[in-house]
């Protein structure tokens, strides 16, 4: 069997900006030929899919990498009264608009988004209503992002209890199961390509260190963390060591792993550069598997 007849349910994991490599991933997949007929997406994974099953991914890549930081931080509605710093519906609202909306049961492949009810303590699979609604609950990261406020639930990131959605994409039938985690093990090829004169934060993460307050977030100087890249590492670290054990119990055919330190959560900046490492690290994987 070619990979040209192969049928794929994809899982498109959680990562922030390094959730942009689904894009390439994607691509990668399409071009050589595999029929994505189910996804299964988490925070990023989740906008990346669903706009992916709207069939205006090329019209995201096209805006998205044209992003300068000052253009992300414009479109960052900052609050301080709903439980997260971001409301999110500017850029929702801009993504409608760029995009369209439709429900969910009316795409053409089967769609689930990811995202958690924080009121009950569980895990909830969005599989039909507006599209952007379910991708607005999957990406509210705590305590950055609102959370959004469905159908008398309270819900945020599913990448609280799972980031990469494997169990939804059972339920149809395909060839291959494919995972794209954005949290895998740093590369050292990533880490060679950092100077040592190199910013660590970029505008976004001062903006959240000033929300957060003041000088108050400073820490000691042998730390050298301030509480907003306190609060980001953690969900990466949390989001890693879930990752790992999603994997090790579903354990799909095949898995892409993109390094977590490719980009932090915050940097959308890198958008073309985390596009092309997906499609890199997909066209590499792939050719692994069946040499």
């Amino acid at each position: 069997m070619t990979s040209r007849s192969k049928t794929v349910s994809l899982v498109l994991g959680a990562g922030g900006a390094r959730g942009l490599a689904h894009i390439g991933a994607i691509e990668e997949l399409v071009d050589q030929g595999y029929d994505i007929q189910a996804i299964a997406g988490c925070s990023m994974g989740a906008l990346v899919g669903g706009i992916y099953a709207l069939n205006k991914l090329d019209v995201y890549r096209d805006w998205v990498t044209s992003l300068e930081q000052s253009d992300v931080l414009a479109l960052l509605d900052w609050t301080l009264s709903r439980g997260g710093l971001i409301q999110g519906e500017r850029i929702i609202s801009k993504l409608r608009e760029m995009v369209g909306d439709c429900n969910i049961e009316d795409l053409p492949l089967d769609y689930t988004a990811v995202t958690v009810d924080i009121v009950r303590e569980q895990e909830l699979w969005l599989i039909e209503g507006p599209l952007f609604d379910a991708i607005r609950a999957s990406i509210a990261i705590p305590a950055v992002f609102t959370p959004h406020h469905y159908r008398g639930r309270t819900l945020v990131d599913g990448g609280l209890l799972n980031p990469v959605p494997v169990a939804p994409t059972r339920r149809t039938l395909t060839d291959l199961t494919i995972v794209v985690d954005v949290n895998g093990h740093p590369g050292k090829e990533v880490e060679a390509e950092e100077t040592e004169d190199a910013p660590v934060e970029n505008g976004l993460l001062d903006r959240l260190r000033g929300v957060i307050g003041g000088d108050g977030h400073k820490q000691p100087e042998a730390s050298g963390m301030a509480l907003s890249e306190v609060l980001i590492r953690s969900l990466e670290t949390m989001q890693a060591a879930i990752t790992r054990q999603h994997l090790a119990v579903f354990q799909p055919d095949l898995v892409i792993h993109i390094p977590r330190n490719a980009c932090m959560i915050h940097e959308f900046h890198k958008a073309a550069e985390m596009i092309e490492l997906g499609r890199r690290m997909t066209r590499d994987r792939l050719a692994r598997h069946y040499a």
